[in-house]
């Protein structure tokens, strides 16, 4: 049988119509204290005829923010918002994970109540950070201590948990961007000496032992795992990162985890050096690719089995019936940057529907 977008698929416990993912999406519009709104559900809501929804990163504690405005999943406030997000996808049948975050070292004092942001090392990122006061440049985190790092390890398990009470079907793993659990897989920005870091498995430990505490409190089949290899997003580098990763792949697969979620080559520049064959190789569970595909370059990566699932962002920005679109192969609206952080419905949930825009 030929695979492609529309081909129905079984992930662990759910049953997938299509194969089109909505990637998840950092958008800045969360409400006070970090706690979903209403303007949240409609977005979620427009965009459930996806095959999964992905959330947009969402804090697993207070001291894992890094930016204004983005959703949490560590109080009771933030637990009800989200869980009107679920209620509403689920009444249009859809199905929806939140991805757990913890940015340690990409933050700022501002964002944490004046606390040094954490890190596996002090090494300090390039770049700014985005504060409620506008750009900051960053500072040089603190060093975690072993009991803090058990600690956020406690984090993550709790969120899970507050994640099933918040009515998810899942959560996926943020290892990838130049976050935290990304800053103790890289050489770059890992330079302990104790079992956290320095070889490739010391250095792989936060994000297994992360992915055990996680796999305790939902079925495995149910967690998922975002990787980005080739990623120099906020400033993360490795002196090998092919090796790195087919080390984590291959330990990944012993998991049995719903998917791995591979952001294939760097996300600015589109640039691609690894062989992702090779990467797919060492993994046999379901293989989620990520990162420019169109319609016609993500149905030839299923066609070849280069992928199981296909997660788009911009055009899920968009186009909030894209299932459809790609369907009928009709026009995509084009999305606005100006609007892609911050800000209300404008560039959020005003972009309009096929069945709308052929009635204006």
């Amino acid at each position: 049988m030929t695979i492609d977008l529309f081909t129905p698929m079984t992930l662990g416990r759910l049953e997938l119509p299509n194969r089109i993912v909505m990637a998840p999406l950092t958008r800045n519009r969360a409400g006070p204290d970090n706690v979903p709104t209403a303007l949240n559900v409609d977005y979620y809501r427009q965009r459930a005829s996806a095959g999964l929804i992905i959330t947009e990163a969402t804090q697993v504690s207070a001291d894992g923010v890094g930016y204004p405005a983005t959703p949490g999943i560590h109080s009771p406030q933030q637990v009800a918002g989200w869980r009107q997000v679920t209620d509403a996808v689920h009444a249009e049948g859809g199905r929806i994970f939140c991805q757990l975050w913890y940015c340690g070292r990409i933050s700022h004092p501002d964002l944490l109540g004046g606390k040094s942001p954490v890190a596996p090392s002090a090494v300090k990122p390039d770049g700014e950070a985005m504060t409620m006061q506008g750009p900051k440049p960053f500072v040089t985190p603190r060093p975690l201590a072993t009991q803090e790092i058990e600690q956020i390890i406690a984090d993550y398990a709790r969120a899970a948990r507050l994640a099933q009470q918040a009515g998810f079907d899942g959560v996926e793993i943020h290892a990838a961007n130049g976050y935290l659990i990304d800053q103790f897989l890289r050489d770059g920005t890992n330079q302990r000496t104790d079992q956290w870091g320095g070889s490739v498995d010391n250095r792989a430990r936060f994000l297994l032992r992360v992915i055990d505490a996680v796999s305790k409190v939902w079925r495995p089949d149910q967690v998922g795992v975002r990787l980005s290899p080739e990623n120099r997003f906020n400033s993360i580098a490795d002196s090998n990162p092919a090796g790195l990763f087919q080390y984590v792949v291959e330990q990944l697969n012993e998991a049995g985890l719903a998917y791995l979620h591979v952001l294939e080559g760097d996300m600015l520049s589109g640039e691609r050096k690894l062989d992702y064959r090779k990467l797919h190789s060492g993994f046999a569970g379901p293989w989620m690719v990520n990162n420019g595909y169109t319609r016609d370059t993500a149905q030839a990566a299923l066609v070849t089995g280069e992928a199981d699932l296909v997660a788009f962002g911009r055009l899920y920005i968009a186009n909030p019936d894209l299932v459809a679109r790609f369907a009928s192969e009709a026009p995509l609206n084009e999305p606005d940057p100006e609007t892609f952080y911050g800000g209300g419905a404008q560039g959020y949930t005003d972009y309009p529907a096929l069945d709308t825009a052929e009635t204006v």
